[in-house]
Parts: C-alpha cells; structure tokens; sequence
C-alpha cells in the first residue's frame, strides 16, 4: 500500500496504511497467543479446515478406544468373579469326590456311609449357595436358566445341558464392546453350574443321592467324575477368553498411543515455533506502533505553510 502525500491532512493515508499493518500483527499475535495458550495449533476449522476435521475424526476414535480399553477391564473383572466362584465349587467337588471314594469302601457300615451320604448332600446346596452369590453388577454369572420343552442344545463348552431334574439348562451368554466399531464384540459363555446341571442325583436344587450302600456311592463316582470334567472344560474355555481380553486390551493401548500420536501430529502447536514467530511479531508490533505514531504527527508539518 503506498504512502499519500503528507500535504494533504484530511485522508492520513500514512496512517491508514500503518494501522491496516498494526490490525494483521496484532490478530497474528493473538492467534499466537491463543495456540500458546491452547497447546493446539488448530483452535478453530478456519484455522486448517483439513486438519481440524482429520483431529476430530482421531478424537472420536481415541475416545471409543479408551472406553472400550475400560470396558476388557470392567469384562476381566466380571470374568475374575466368576473365575472365584468357578474355583470354590471346583474344590467342593473335589471334596465330594473324596467322600464318595470314602463311601464306596467296603470297610465301613452303614451307619459311616449315612454320614458321609449327608455330608455329600451338604456340600451340594452349598454349590447351590455359591451359585447364588456369585454375581457382577446384578448379573448372575452361573445361574443358568431351564425350559421344560428341554429344546437347549448342547455346545463345546457344555453350556446347554440336560442332567439330573430332565430339563434343559442354558447358561449364560455374555457380550463385551471390546472396540470401538459396531463388530468389535466378544461373547463368553458361562455354564449353568447350579446342583441340577451338574448331577443327575439332583433335582428342584437337591442333591439326594440314591442310597448309602458302597454300590450308590460307587455309581455317584461316575457323575461326580463327570461334573468336573465339564467344569473343567468350561474352566478352559473361560480361561482362553481371559487371555484374548488381555491381550485385546494391550492392543487397545497400542492403538490409542499411535492414534494420539497422529492427532498430535496434526493438532498441537510447536512451542518453539510459534514463540520465536510471537517474538518477531512483537517487535513488528512496536516497529507498527511507533510509524503509526509518526504518520498521526506527519500532518501537522503543514502549519508551518500556515505561519505567517
């Protein structure tokens, strides 16, 4: 912009041209300030349309990485109670196996084998027990559920069954937001792991064995063999979804440090960068204010045509 004529006073053009100059360094500076102050290089979508909406689009994926990263922990949490409930009952069968090994020996009379027959029938209502207080958030983890059509399947982790009261006993299907997409879902199952799935000597939640006899505890060792085969096998299973979660969730930290990595890129300002361009402007800025003041002084050289 050129500079007027300083004889002419009443358009200061001088001055125009040093306040349009002062006006672009002080918005500058402000915006330098504001990254300064923000961190970001990118406030606003004027500021790089592009980039602004590329940062936002990592924003959202950060924050649905992040949540569902809480959500395998919140999942091996769940998993970790059910896995302490799993153990309890374990070791109650164990125990039950010992008895009933006990009671098929033809040393004893009939009078140890009712006590060991009673202490047997125990044990199973407090697998009942067990199966009652092992919850998570309200969800009971091994109570299944039972249909009297008795239409439940069986699968590979023996979750639907049909065993000691002739229904079918369904487990419980669990599934876990594991990613931060619509298909990024994990699906556990739990076995029902209530008396009447597990024993064919059972029914209405009462474990009642047949007789006392060394023949009825004897025939009790193949189902009690039997229940914690599958147990176990679900125990497995369980076991092998734990392990993916964890090794999901490690993945899930990975993704959300490269994605803020590449949001950083685009997004945050370089501190020193902009504060050697703040100290440039400001200098600018004085250079700016002093011509300014020197083009608001210029006109009054035309009194001195005025002297007389």
């Amino acid at each position: 912009m050129s500079f007027g004529d300083i004889n002419r006073v009443n358009t200061n053009l001088q001055a125009l041209s040093s306040q349009y100059s002062l006006n672009k360094i002080n918005s500058r500076l402000a915006d330098n300030q504001l990254k300064l102050s923000t961190g970001l290089r990118i406030n606003k979508a004027e500021d790089d349309a592009a980039g602004f909406s590329i940062a936002s689009k990592l924003s959202g994926r950060i924050a649905g990485l992040e949540q569902a990263s809480r959500n395998v922990g919140d999942a091996k949490s769940m998993l970790d109670v059910a896995e302490s409930g799993i153990n309890s009952i374990m070791d109650i069968m164990v125990e039950m196996k010992s008895k009933a090994t006990q009671g098929a020996n033809g040393t004893l009379g009939a009078t140890e084998r009712g006590y060991i027959k009673d202490q047997i029938e125990s044990l199973g209502a407090e697998i009942d027990s067990i199966v009652d207080s092992t919850t998570f958030q309200g969800t009971d983890l091994l109570k299944g559920t039972t249909d009297v059509s008795g239409t439940f399947g069986t699968n590979d982790n023996n979750v639907g069954t049909q065993v000691g009261d002739g229904l079918a006993h369904e487990g419980i299907s669990l599934t876990f937001q594991v990613g931060e997409g619509s298909a990024d879902t994990k699906t556990v199952e739990l076995m029902d792991m209530s008396v009447d799935n597990l024993f064919e000597s059972s029914g209405g939640g009462t474990l009642t064995l047949a007789g006392s006899a060394a023949s009825d505890f004897n025939s009790f060792l193949d189902e009690i063999d039997n229940a914690i085969n599958r147990v176990a096998t679900n125990t497995n299973q369980m076991g092998i979804d734990q392990n993916s979660l964890s090794i999901r969730q490690e993945n899930l930290s990975q993704q959300v440090t490269s994605n803020s990595a590449a949001r950083s890129r685009i997004q945050d300002a370089d501190f020193a960068k902009i504060q050697s361009e703040s100290v440039k402007l400001q200098i600018m800025q004085q250079t700016a204010t002093s011509a300014l003041a020197q083009a608001n002084t210029s006109p009054q050289a035309v009194l001195g045509f005025l002297g007389g």
